[in-house]
């Protein structure tokens, strides 16, 4: 057994005492010098979540019901159904409204029905972010809204400025982003465009990493997806039926 399991198993079994969530925040706070937002039980009995926030976003970290013990970056796994409850709980913590994205500086993809929504911050010469288009490609039914983030390289920010000045900005995305080798468009990176401004409003909702997607019932999953799991994602937020995410 690792020693994380007998920190885990001294946790649960050690006091039967009920959490006294003030004295838990008290301790954690003057211990570590952290912001507690929150205390609630985990699924584990005598096991307490403790939501904190750091640069990188929300964060959950474990405690027992004195703060005698925390796990930090542990993660709670549902043996019988294989889902990970803590980063469920994340994704729900990071959750945005998705009627707040700026649909209109997206670049818009629509294949089949379009039902299914997606928005994606993605930089095309991000290695992930370049695997997951493959992968996006095997989806039908579904609107993705492309936000232009290039922070890998940005020597090469010019060649998304040049996609969103093309004349059809999906087929210009998809030469650049989704090849086995980039094709940088052809047209003048000079027109107006969006790129800077996405830039700032990702860094405004925290979007430190690409891809980083959000969902139509606004949650955020930072780093691409197998199908068979983005599939179920894409069904489980449901369609987003704002006209404003219709808009092209």
């Amino acid at each position: 057994m690792s020693r994380g399991l007998f920190v885990l198993a001294a946790i649960i079994f050690s006091s039967a005492t009920l959490a006294d969530e003030a004295a838990i925040r008290r301790v954690l706070e003057s211990k570590f010098g952290i912001r507690v937002e929150g205390v609630q039980a985990a699924p584990i009995s005598g096991l307490y979540e403790v939501r904190v926030r750091s640069a990188r976003g929300p964060e959950i970290l474990y405690s027992d019901a004195q703060a005698d013990y925390v796990l930090s970056g542990a993660e709670i796994i549902h043996t019988p159904t294989g889902r990970n409850l803590t980063e469920e709980r994340l994704r729900k913590l990071s959750a945005i409204d998705f009627k707040t994205l700026p649909l209109q500086q997206a670049i818009k993809i629509r294949r089949g029905n379009g039902k299914r929504v997606l928005a994606m911050f993605t930089d095309p010469y991000c290695p992930y972010c370049r695997r997951f288009e493959m992968v996006l490609q095997q989806v039908s039914d579904i609107t993705v809204y492309v936000f232009m983030f290039p922070v890998i390289q940005p020597a090469k920010i010019d060649h998304s400025r040049a996609v969103w000045c093309s004349k059809d900005r999906v087929a210009a995305w998809l030469d650049l982003a989704a090849r086995d080798v980039a094709k940088i468009p052809a047209a003048r990176p000079d027109c107006p465009n969006p790129v800077d401004e996405i830039l700032k409003f990702g860094q405004s909702i925290g979007v430190n990493s690409t891809p980083t997607l959000f969902f139509a019932n606004g949650e955020r999953v930072s780093g691409g997806l197998k199908i068979e799991d983005l599939v179920k994602m894409l069904d489980a937020a449901g369609v987003q039926t704002d006209a404003k995410s219709r808009a092209n």
